[in-house]
């Protein structure tokens, strides 16, 4: 932190300053994270337990619930604690972190959603050569290379964020800390770190954006070259679940980033979505659109079942 910042906290607006909908929002966000821990937990040990999942499919399926593990963990429970308190502050060093933590996770998501959408493309384009090229050591370093691009960029970011000097106004009329509401704070020049902050977000979240567009023209491409009906359709619902999540992503971060600043409190709907929301959805896509996963998980109860009869 800059040496001249006047205060050690900020505080945090959130969604409401009106204490009866503030209580109703925190048994609805305690309810939604509740179900995000279960359900991506769920995948976690139906992917582990089911030796049938050990695919290349699967295997990142587990790296992205991880992950919304992670991402709402940084944002819902500090979200929770200031629906319950006056105070509403958090320590600078904290939101910083929290900052951090939220690009980090975000940036990794959207690589490795572009990681998936190239492993759909070769299962489908290349299904006799599918386990020959998506070897094991390739899926490992696609997910290293996902965790280690987000979270160097996003070090990058916070380093420079860090020798801010915090001296205006400290609410952020938002309900967790991310960079581009902690600019607007500072009394120093900040012009570098929207530069930077702005071709962090056009590389990570563009940048995947565009291959995953270019991973399905080509799947549609070779989807369309299949003369069976049904064969089409076994071919498109390998790629629906992972169509639905990428939809659901990038379509909340795109609208959240470039609608205007209006200082509304409707702004923060879409950073809930792909923050709060997204991450309970993702299982129960994967599990209702899957025939595999809803199989496995069948073996898994009856299995579970059988033990105690």
């Amino acid at each position: 932190m800059g040496n001249h910042s006047m205060f050690s906290e900020f505080i945090l607006l959130g969604l409401s300053s009106n204490p009866q909908t503030q209580a109703l929002l925190f048994v609805l966000f305690l309810v939604i994270y509740l179900l995000t821990l279960m359900g991506n937990l769920v995948m976690l040990l139906v992917i582990r337990a089911d030796s049938n999942l050990h695919t290349p499919m699967y295997f990142f399926l587990g790296q992205l619930s991880f992950l919304d593990l992670c991402h709402s963990s940084v944002t819902v429970p500090k979200m929770l604690e200031n629906l319950l308190s006056k105070s509403k502050t958090i320590f600078v060093e904290d939101c910083l972190a929290q900052a951090f933590f939220v690009f980090a996770t975000g940036g990794t998501e959207a690589c490795l959603l572009a990681v998936m959408a190239y492993d759909r493309y070769v299962a489908i384009s290349s299904p006799l050569l599918y386990g020959q090229v998506m070897s094991n050591q390739l899926c490992v370093k696609l997910v290293w290379s996902s965790w280690s691009l987000a979270f160097v960029d996003a070090f990058i970011n916070i380093l420079l964020a860090v020798n801010l000097d915090f001296c205006e106004d400290q609410t952020i009329p938002h309900f967790s800390c991310e960079l581009s509401s902690l600019f607007p704070l500072s009394c120093s020049d900040t012009s570098i770190n929207f530069t930077l902050l702005l071709c962090s977000s056009v590389s990570h979240f563009f940048g995947t954006f565009v291959l995953i567009f270019f991973s399905y023209t080509r799947i549609v491409a070779t989807i369309m070259k299949i003369s069976s009906t049904s064969g089409r359709s076994k071919a498109f619902s390998t790629c629906s679940s992972h169509l639905t999540t990428v939809i659901l992503f990038y379509s909340s971060g795109f609208l959240s980033y470039l609608l205007p600043n209006s200082g509304s409190p409707l702004e923060m709907i879409f950073p809930l979505q792909y923050s709060v929301v997204t991450p309970m959805l993702n299982p129960l896509i994967y599990s209702l659109q899957n025939k595999e996963v809803k199989a496995a998980m069948r073996r898994i109860f009856r299995k579970y079942v059988n033990s105690f009869t």
